[in-house]
């Protein structure tokens, strides 16, 4: 397994859960105010207001130096946009990353939201994000490995046109944020770490709309596409388990409040 690879008990496990769904209903929380005009910076705020309210911190408040609760990715922006004054536009899609810390455990996950009337070639990219997703937890079983993961997601990214974002990856989970193992994205079967039951991963697809290649702005955070096409990201925290992977993340919180105000979802 390599010393760096950590196994949770189930107790442990309940407690990743726990914080992984108050990242879904933060990010709930989000969902109620997403909208063209509304900024980034108001949408941050909005969040570490509710994550303290219910008896946590934000997970990437301070982390590396992040200086906000949410990572907010718009249009061309893969990951790690930094909340800002500029307000959504009719037609943009953000990326919302949100962590949690509580009783000592983290939670993570993405949802990448239409503001407004959404191009439907946007649409699809969020659609089949989401899709890649669902194949590489699908592949997170125990005895498979991460390259089991990697190979879903590319295959059917690039069966559909997309690029796979090679520089960043998923992650293991746990009392730190970021634990091994690397979870990439792109992969081969058979290649990888083995997985073993009682590991939490970060699953979480990165996918372009036009080439896989990305680059960092000066602001030493955000990445984007180094076409200028959209980005869409979508992530959820998982536990290995014989025979299939368990979601300890949702997205039925988000969906939900998306559905009651007659917002589009991928």
């Amino acid at each position: 397994m390599g010393k760096s690879v950590i196994i949770l008990s189930e107790d442990e496990i309940a407690l990743v859960r726990e914080s992984s769904l108050l990242v879904g209903r933060t990010l709930a929380e989000v969902a109620r105010h997403i909208a063209p005009g509304i900024t980034t910076d108001k949408l941050d705020a909005l969040a570490e207001e509710f994550i303290r309210d219910h008896g946590a911190v934000p997970g990437f408040k301070g982390l590396y130096g992040c200086p906000s609760t949410l990572l907010t990715s718009v249009n061309e922006q893969v990951v790690h946009g930094l909340p800002g004054k500029v307000p959504l536009k009719d037609g943009d899609i953000v990326s919302v990353d949100c962590g949690v810390l509580m009783n000592e455990f983290y939670g993570d996950s993405a949802y990448t939201f239409c503001v407004g009337e959404v191009a439907p070639e946007t649409l699809r990219l969020l659609t089949v994000t989401q899709e890649c997703l669902a194949l590489g937890i699908a592949q997170a079983a125990a005895n498979n490995r991460t390259g089991d993961i990697g190979s879903a997601i590319q295959q059917h990214a690039e069966s559909c046109g997309y690029g796979v974002v090679r520089e960043l990856v998923g992650h293991g989970v746990g009392r730190k944020l970021h634990e091994a193992p690397e979870v990439p994205n792109y992969g081969r079967r058979g290649h990888g770490v083995r997985l073993h039951e009682g590991m939490a991963l970060a699953i979480e697809p990165m996918i372009n709309m036009g080439v896989k290649e990305v680059k960092q702005l000066k602001d030493g955070w955000t990445v984007v596409s180094r076409d200028g096409k959209p980005s869409a990201h979508f992530e959820h925290t998982i536990v290995v388990r014989q025979g299939k992977a368990e979601v300890l993340s949702t997205f039925q919180y988000i969906e939900e409040v998306l559905e009651k105000r007659g917002i589009t979802t991928a």
